[in-house]
């Protein structure tokens, strides 16, 4: 792939759900042959959704495009060892750009990104991203599961996926010690992940 510094690209018109999931697995597993064209499929399919969550967590622009950067490059060398029958391609997606924008965060050892109203979208600021975000079956079926939970379980895996914190930062900002925050979370992400299965 080039290094050159692309621009987000905007999400385009979505002829439904499933073809587009399918679209995305497709180059993902292509991309992991080493196909370019089928790079640039994943790139322009997904940079939008991926920005939002690099510049919600780095706070920054110009930070969230060069950690986009790094996690499209992370992307070319890892696709071949995507699974498509164990996880949902964007969900695999999204996992590399939280993290390697926490990594980020944590290096330039700066405070916390504050967070936004609507944190819990992970959605690029741009009204085009964020309505392609919503319409995707599986932050409609994430966000249902969520609303199920606990209050102090939501709100601390919202704190910690959508907005970037890490379990010490949560735990001091709520006032808890960091073992009963880390146990909060591992409930509500087992209940979590039992409800999502019981979706499918």
């Amino acid at each position: 792939m080039t290094s050159e510094q692309l621009p987000p690209a905007q999400s385009g018109p979505h002829s439904g759900q499933a073809a587009d999931r399918a679209a995305l697995v497709e180059a993902l597993v292509a991309t992991g042959a080493a196909d370019r064209g089928a790079f640039q499929r994943v790139y322009r399919m997904t940079s939008a959704k991926l920005f939002g969550i690099c510049l919600r967590i780095c706070g920054e622009r110009r930070a969230a495009e060069d950690v986009l950067q790094e996690v499209y490059a992370i992307v070319w060398r890892r696709a071949g060892a995507f699974q498509p029958g164990r996880a949902s391609p964007i969900t695999w997606l999204c996992t590399i750009a939280r993290n390697r924008s926490i990594d980020w965060r944590r290096a330039q050892r700066t405070a916390p990104a504050p967070l936004l109203d609507e944190a819990d979208r992970i959605a690029d600021e741009r009204p085009l991203a964020d309505a392609a975000l919503l319409r995707t079956e599986e932050a409609q079926r994430l966000h249902l599961c969520l609303d199920e939970l606990e209050p102090r379980q939501q709100g601390a895996i919202r704190t910690a996926f959508f907005g970037g914190l890490t379990y010490s930062e949560i735990a001091e900002r709520e006032g808890v010690p960091l073992s009963t925050m880390k146990s909060t979370i591992r409930r509500g992400l087992l209940r979590l992940r039992d409800c999502l299965n019981d979706a499918d």
